[in-house]
């Protein structure tokens, strides 16, 4: 087993709750063992962040054989009031989300604005 993932001090910019949904709309099977791995959580951490979610009405689950289906509610409305306030959805967060990955697995070179367009 992995054990504990490596402790983090300090602040973050991203919320370990939106860490765990990010994952779980890359895939809405993963188990709570690969959630915790990619997010370098403990398990525990992972369920009780799942808990959250679902009792917010942000996240549902479905039991499927040995495994959970999770859904998402991507019209949510997100909770802090100054989100609330513009609007803001779990799809807008999962879409910020997921452009940063795209950014950052973009293989390096291929952007103009990187390189100094010099047209």
């Amino acid at each position: 087993m992995g054990g504990v993932p490596e402790p983090h001090t300090g602040w973050t910019f991203v919320t370990n709750h939106a860490r765990v949904l990010a994952t779980i709309a890359e895939d809405q099977n993963a188990r709570i063992r690969d959630i915790a791995a990619r997010c370098r959580l403990t398990e525990r951490a992972v369920q009780k962040i799942i808990s959250d979610l679902e009792q917010s009405g942000f996240l549902s689950r479905a039991r499927e054989g040995r495994g959970n289906t999770y859904r998402i509610e991507p019209g949510k409305t997100l909770r802090h009031p100054a989100e609330a306030e513009a609007g803001l959805t779990v799809a807008s967060l999962l879409g910020l989300l997921a452009q940063d990955e795209a950014h950052r697995a973009a293989p390096s070179g291929n952007d103009a604005h990187a390189e100094g367009d010099r047209s």
